[in-house]
C-alpha cells in the first residue's frame, strides 16, 4: 500500500518585523493526507490556515521542517486570481503553458471540457469582470483540475460566496474524489468543513 500523497513533518513557519521578535505562526505541524482523501482544516481567521495551505502549494518556504507533495497538484483561491484581460478558456488552459503536460488543441479541449462540467459553457470567451463571484469560482475550479492534479488545494473556497452559490461549489469539490484527486481545504466553515472526510484544527500554530 503506498504512502500519503501529501505530507508535512515537523513543518514550522515564523515571519520577521523589523524591531520586533519573529512571529511564529505554524509550530511542528504534521500531516499526512492519502490519495483521494479530503481533508478540511479549520482554525480561527488568523490562525494560519492560509499559510500551511501556502506552504503545501509551494508559494510559501517553510522555516524549518519538510513538505512532500506531488509535482502536479490544483490550487483555488478565495479571491479567485484569475487574470482579468484573459477570457474564461484562456485562464483555464493558462497552467498547461507552465506544466507542458498537454498542449495546443488538447489543452483546449480540456479546459472546454471542464468549463462545461462547471456549468460555464457558454462564458467561454467572456472576462472575468463579467462574471459573478459563483461563477468565477468556477472558472478557478476548472482552471485547478486542467492539469489533472493528484490533489487540489483550497483556501476558503467559499468565503467570498452566498451560500446557495457556496453549496453548489462544495458539491464540485466533493465529487473530486470521485476520480482519484485528493483535497487539502482550509476553511473556517464547520459547514464546508463537513464534505471531507477527516477534520483537522488549527490553533496556536499547532494542527491537531
Amino acid at each position: 500500500m503506498g504512502g500519503p500523497i501529501v505530507e508535512t513533518i515537523d513543518v514550522t513557519k515564523s515571519f520577521r518585523i523589523p524591531g520586533q521578535p519573529p512571529v511564529e505562526v505554524l509550530k511542528g505541524v504534521d500531516l499526512a493526507v492519502a490519495p483521494a482523501e479530503k481533508v478540511a482544516i479549520l482554525g480561527r481567521s488568523g490562525a494560519g490556515k492560509s499559510t500551511l495551505l501556502h506552504i503545501l502549494g509551494g508559494l510559501l518556504r517553510p522555516t524549518s521542517g519538510t513538505v512532500r507533495k506531488p509535482a502536479n497538484f490544483g490550487f483555488v483561491f478565495q479571491s479567485y486570481h484569475l487574470m482579468p484581460e484573459l477570457t474564461v478558456l484562456e485562464n483555464v488552459v493558462l497552467p498547461t503553458l507552465a506544466r507542458g503536460k498537454v498542449r495546443g488543441r488538447a489543452a483546449r479541449d480540456r479546459a472546454g471540457e471542464l468549463i462545461a462540467s462547471v456549468g460555464l459553457a457558454d462564458r467561454l470567451e467572456h472576462l472575468p469582470g463579467e462574471l459573478s463571484g459563483g461563477e468565477r469560482q468556477r472558472v478557478a475550479l476548472a482552471r485547478a483540475l486542467v492539469t489533472d492534479p493528484a490533489v487540489v488545494f483550497a483556501d476558503e473556497p467559499t468565503g467570498n460566496l452566498d451560500a446557495m452559490t457556496g453549496a453548489d461549489i462544495l458539491k464540485m469539490l466533493s465529487d473530486l474524489s470521485k476520480g482519484s484527486v485528493a483535497l487539502v481545504m482550509v476553511t473556517h466553515s464547520r459547514e464546508a468543513a463537513a464534505i471531507c472526510d477527516r477534520t483537522l484544527t488549527l490553533e496556536d500554530g499547532v494542527l491537531k
